[in-house]
């Protein structure tokens, strides 16, 4: 495994919608775990293909807290249903984070590593992860849907505030 260099804006790449991956053999096993490797190494949840130079509707959301990865190859929202705003970041935007506005619930089809497909329904933070990384694919940027940005200082704020309610 390799940790590859992420691809920061305003790289065209990011901008442009990714093309489908058709082809789930061990060029394509190599690179999700490269990409799985480097959003690990960047202390991201989540990473799209475009992000490490690769054009193709492959994404990755990973959570941690016990549950397995969500691989997303080729990934469809199916629904989605109501509304939440939240802060959020992006490994192509280092230093650039800003309130969004996302639903607060998708229902999405996808294909695992080996080509099968699935449906998985989240909500909340997860929804948001995976609704970020399939705008990736579609070269849609969280730069375009920010609505506040939020300064540093203001994370390092909030971030003290909810260790004092811990």
């Amino acid at each position: 495994m390799t940790i590859r260099k992420i691809v920061e804006h305003p790289s065209p790449i990011l901008s442009n919608p990714c093309r489908p991956v058709t082809d789930f053999g061990k060029e394509l096993q190599t690179l999700l775990d490269d990409m799985y490797e480097t959003m690990l190494e960047a202390d991201g949840i989540g990473i799209a293909a475009p992000q490490v130079g690769e054009g193709i509707r492959a994404a990755i959301v990973d959570l941690g807290e016990g549950q397995d990865p969500i691989w997303l190859i080729n990934p469809e929202v199916v629904a989605t249903g109501g509304a939440d705003t939240d802060i959020e970041g992006c490994l192509s935007f280092p230093g650039l984070y800003g309130e969004v506005e996302r639903p607060f619930h998708v229902k999405v089809h996808a294909q695992e590593r080996d080509g099968s497909w699935y449906e998985l329904e989240a909500e909340d933070y997860e929804a948001r992860a995976i609704l970020h990384e399939i705008d990736h694919l579609d070269g849609v940027l969280f730069d375009s849907k920010i609505t506040r940005i939020v300064t540093e200082e203001e994370l390092e704020e909030m971030a003290e505030e909810e260790e004092e309610r811990i």
